[in-house]
Formats: structure tokens, sequence, C-alpha cells
């Protein structure tokens, strides 16, 4: 489909159905015309060709903070700001990219996967899917691609696995016949930032923004996750999510991050075992001296957030299938709570007066206090960056008023769950 058609099929009343699912009402228009400009960018780099439209979210940690990499259970969805490419085949051996939002233009020829030396960028990270496809068995080509995105970076909403699930959606499109699932996909993300950026990142974030929606996912088995769609409409409860940004600490953080997956692994180790989905709850109490002169007390309080988030994944689960609004958001409440006392990612030590995620956390629970409605937790890996609440839209604009008077204009996000992950937009619309 040329450019001309693609501009006639994004003002069919298919076009207008699904730009409203993908992104509601208010915005629907707007993301339209944030189509067609880039057919048109499209079209004045690479030429008049025949064309497909890609879309991938970003994602929203709903529940299960920190407990994938232990291979617990995590409950995340889709959002409404997304990575979207125009893509078309070239019959080479070479992939061409610009990416507007970052002001990147490269090529990359699929006979040289090899990374750089200094393994980081977005072109090793091309590489590195590359590379990730064949390992995996599957196809590869040349193809060019304009790519823009409104996922705001480094705010725990994964807009790296965005713009990953975006391209493996390309690949599989143009050169896999659509035969791969988004697990497969979610494993190509993980294996390029494993290997071609040196970062130990798990597969939530690949998972969320592949399959779209409101998903939960138990990581038990981590080569095959289980994942489940919860068939959920949040607008029909009249809350939105919204994700403030509290500003970025100075120390480096790299550390602490590590340290919550391997001190929960020193707990399972206590007991011959790898990660604590191989332990229980009770064996952890019941040998509390042993475990504790093993592994640390911050150790034993951190397995117990395990135990205690896997449990609540699962209740907000089954509190969204009956239909129970109240609980999931009391739900949310305590998995905050919970990050913040037992977890302990809201600060870092080795910085304690800065401590973003805490006073914007403190604050929304004085503003929730106050309007007896709504629900806090800290979102993502935590010690300094971002924030979660969920609140009825009628307060909304207050919060964000309240929020953004205390942390600075335009830190405050609202986002609403949509219920497609990485796709073809063509493939969505023509059914």
């Amino acid at each position: 489909m040329r450019a001309d058609e693609t501009l006639q099929l994004l003002g069919s009343e298919q076009a207008k159905s699904l730009m409203v699912k993908l992104y509601g009402e208010k915005q629907a228009e707007e993301n339209t015309e944030r189509y067609r400009q880039m057919v048109m960018k499209f079209k004045e780099t690479y030429g008049d060709r025949d064309i497909l439209m890609f879309s991938s979210p970003g994602r929203t940690e709903i529940s299960g903070n920190h407990t994938d990499h232990n291979h617990g259970k995590v409950l995340a969805g889709s959002i409404n700001l997304d990575c979207v490419g125009v893509a078309a085949r070239n019959d080479s051996s070479v992939v061409n990219l610009v990416s507007e939002t970052f002001n990147q233009k490269f090529s990359i020829d699929i006979k040289d996967l090899e990374p750089s030396e200094r393994k980081a960028g977005t072109e090793d990270l091309v590489r590195g899917l590359l590379q990730g496809f064949q390992e995996s068995g599957y196809e590869i080509g040349g193809f060019d691609a304009y790519i823009t995105s409104n996922v705001i970076s480094s705010a725990g909403v994964s807009s790296s696995a965005s713009f990953e699930m975006l391209l493996c959606s390309m690949i599989n499109t143009f050169f896999n016949h659509g035969r791969m699932d988004t697990v497969a996909y979610s494993h190509v993300g993980k294996y390029a930032e494993n290997i071609y950026w040196d970062k130990a990142s798990g597969l939530l974030d690949q998972m969320a923004c592949a399959v779209g929606g409101l998903i939960t996912i138990d990581f038990k088995d981590p080569a095959a996750p289980v994942v489940e769609k919860i068939d959920f409409d949040f607008s029909s409860q009249g809350h939105s999510l919204i994700i403030v940004q509290t500003g970025k600490g100075h120390a480096d953080l790299s550390a602490d991050y590590s340290s919550v997956p391997a001190e929960m692994k020193k707990v399972a180790e206590y007991f011959g075992k790898e990660v604590c989905a191989e332990i229980t709850e009770e064996q952890v109490i019941g040998n509390l001296k042993g475990v504790r002169e093993f592994a640390g007390d911050r150790s034993v309080m951190r397995a117990l957030h395990f135990f205690e988030e896997n449990k609540r994944v699962e209740a907000e689960v089954a509190a969204l299938k009956e239909g129970r609004f109240q609980d999931f958001l009391e739900g949310i409440t305590a998995s905050g709570n919970s990050s913040w006392k037992w977890l302990q990612n809201c600060y870092t030590n080795a910085a304690y007066q800065e401590q973003g995620i805490t006073v914007a956390l403190a604050l929304t629970e004085l503003f929730i206090k106050d309007k007896k409605k709504g629900a806090c937790r800290i979102h993502g890996g935590g010690f300094a960056g971002v924030i979660m609440a969920m609140l009825p839209d009628d307060i909304v604009e207050e919060y964000v008023e309240y929020i953004e008077a205390a942390l600075g204009e335009g830190s405050a996000y609202r986002m609403s769950i949509r219920p497609y992950g990485a796709i073809c937009v063509n493939e969505v619309m023509e059914g």
C-alpha cells in the first residue's frame, strides 16, 4: 500500500475505531495526524513504496514490584503512549532506520551484527535484535523504517522495550509471515539487552509491551512464562492512571538494583535453591535464625516481600475478575507499602537525603487521605524516579495541579490501559 492509499486508510472508519481503542477519544485525532505525518516523512526519506504501519506501547507495572527476577508474578498493562513506525522491505541486506525522537539515522548490514566495543545505544540494540532473531531460528532481511515515540524515557514505562517490540513486529511481519508469538518477541528483546547492552534485564518489560492490555504473568518457568489477559475496562470505573516523575537522583543506582535480586536469591541459597519461587514463606520463617545469619536481615525482608507480593498479584487479579474494584485499589496501596517498608527500594542508602520517591508518595498519600479515594505506589525499579497513582477522574486535574506545584510542571502524566500490544496497524485495521 503506497503513501496515498495509506493516507486514505487513515481516514476510514476502521482507522477511527482503532485510534480510539489505542489512544482514547480525546487523543484519537491527534494520533491519526501523527501517523499521517510519519507516512509523509517516510515517503520523503525513502521514496513512495509499499509500506506498513506499526505500533508498540509502553507499559505500566500495577503490582508485582521486583518479583520477576526471582520467578514470581506480575500484574502489568500496556499504556496509550507508544512507539510508532512506518516501514517497508528493501530487498537488500541493509536495515536503514530513522528515529525522529532521538534524532538518529543509521544503517546496519545484517551480514555484520557484532556489537560495538561500548555495547550501548540504539545501533547495538538493533544489532542485538537482529542477531536474536537468527539465534532463535527466525528469518531476517533488509528494511527501511521511520520511527517516532512518545513513551517517556526514564519514567519506568519501558521506552526501550517499546522500541524493541516495535522492531520485532516489523521483522516478524516482513520476514516470518507473522508466525512468531509475543513470548518469542520478548525473548529476542531480552537477548538483545543481555548480550548487546550487558544489561541483566528479565522479560517483564518486553512481555507487557508485546502482549498488550491488562495481563498477569507468572515467571515460575522463565523460558515459558504463563501469560493471562485480564478482561477489564478501567475506563468503566472512572479512574485514571497517573505516572509522576519525582526527579532523578545523583547517585549511581546500579548496586542498589543488583542487590534486590541478589539478596532474594541469597535467601533461596540457604535452602539449596536458586530463586525465591523455589522456596516458601513458611520455610523462611521456620528457619529464621539460620536464614538471618546466612543472608542478612534486609535479605529476609526482601524475600518476605516477594512471597506477599505474589499473593497480592493473585488477589488483585481475582478482585478485577469479580468486579471488586475497591479491593483491587487496596491491593495497590498494600503493594506500595510493602515496597517502601519490606523491599526498601524507595531511596538509596548511598544518598539518603535524596528521597524524591518517598516525598512524592507522602504528598500523594496526604491527597488520597483528604479525598478518601484512590491508591498509589512506587513504580518500576525504584531508588529514584517514578511513582504511580490511580485516582477517580473527577479529582485527577486537582491532583496533577497539586503534585506539579510541589515537584515541578510537567512531572505528572495521565495514562490509560490500551487493549493492543505490538501490532502491525494495517493488519488490525483490515481485520
